[in-house]
């Protein structure tokens, strides 16, 4: 009932956004498709790694991943599935291209304060959060690439199954390699084992790869889309440019508060500043319904980040152990000169 009310208000309130709801539809679903991918990605990358930590060390930690824990409620993942198709079809594309501006002003950030001799720290964690961001990259760029085309619900409805199947078979292959990984890699009867067992550490950087690029294109279509509905009309660069100014020193701020404080909680503190400024931006400039989409955007970050906490934990874990690896090599290199 709850998600009946909001599609029929939207249908007929927000005809000027989106003009039709099925197209809408189809561009929900691949963007929750998109997320979709990146998680049980990203699984099968730290439980792989999980396993190749306990062959190596004869005291291995717990794992992170309990078995139990990852197969047991399915349901829930598949609720929140359909939650963010929903999500995702409300948020307008100009909110969305506004999250992905302000997701890639961030990821650029991160990147300039981690240096280039720590190119792979933090990122597990910015990977996990831009879950939501990397569905509204989606959405806004085939928004961008489906405007005035004559069958745009024909080439939505076939990307959407083409995602579909995609998230289907990433699925598969983490419900697979969570049930069996530790056997068939010591077994080495199975391909998608042995594969994973030969070049699955090199899956992080794929996917990283694969979301730079979704990023790159959805920042074109967004810069397009917040010209035409922002900057197209006259004097507006005088008033967005102090605006903008603005949102990068928060930014900076937000990424250096990050670098200091380390949980789940300070994800979630940081990601209501960057949708509270950016409320706060829509009240300024937007219209009433760009000011109701960053509250459904509220939702979706949080649909996506709490029931996450297994991929905060591994992305938090790795940047410790990121740290500590400098002091590690620090104190060996110390007991050497001692005992010559």
């Amino acid at each position: 009932m709850f998600f009946s009310f909001f599609w029929i208000w939207g249908t007929f309130e927000w005809k000027s956004i989106d003009s039709n709801s099925i197209d809408s539809f189809f561009r929900g679903l691949v963007g929750a498709c998109g997320i979709s991918v990146l998680c049980n990605l990203i699984r099968v990358y730290n439980f792989i790694e999980k396993c190749s930590d306990s062959e190596t060390k004869t005291e291995s930690k717990p794992s992170l991943f309990s078995l139990g824990n990852l197969l047991r409620g399915n349901w829930i993942k598949v609720l929140q599935f359909w939650f963010l198709t929903v999500l995702l079809s409300l948020v307008g594309s100009r909110v969305s291209s506004l999250i992905v501006l302000e997701f890639s002003l961030r990821a650029i950030s991160a990147w300039a304060s981690a240096g280039l001799d720590a190119r792979y720290r933090g990122l597990d964690l910015l990977l996990t959060q831009c879950q939501f961001s990397l569905g509204c990259a989606l959405t806004c760029t085939l928004h961008f690439l489906h405007q005035g085309a004559p069958h745009s619900s024909l080439s939505l409805f076939l990307a959407a199954a083409l995602s579909w199947a995609l998230a289907s078979a990433c699925h598969s292959l983490w419900s697979h390699v969570a049930t069996l990984y530790p056997l068939h890699s010591r077994a080495g009867y199975c391909g998608k084992c042995s594969t994973l067992l030969a070049s699955g550490h090199t899956l992080l950087a794929s996917v990283q790869r694969a979301v730079v690029f979704a990023f790159a294109i959805a920042s074109v279509a967004s810069t397009s889309t917040v010209h035409d509905h922002f900057l197209s009309q006259k004097d507006a660069l005088k008033f967005w440019t102090p605006l903008t100014l603005c949102y990068t020193m928060l930014v900076v701020y937000i990424q250096a508060d990050q670098q200091r404080q380390t949980g789940a909680e300070a994800l979630l503190h940081t990601v209501v500043l960057r949708l509270g400024a950016l409320l706060v931006l829509m009240l300024t400039v937007g219209h009433w319904s760009d000011v109701l989409h960053v509250l459904f955007s509220f939702l979706g970050e949080a649909v996506c980040l709490l029931p996450s906490q297994d991929l905060l934990k591994a992305a938090l874990q790795g940047e410790e152990d990121m740290r500590g690896a400098p002091v590690t090599k620090q104190r060996n290199a110390m007991n050497r000169s001692s005992d010559r």
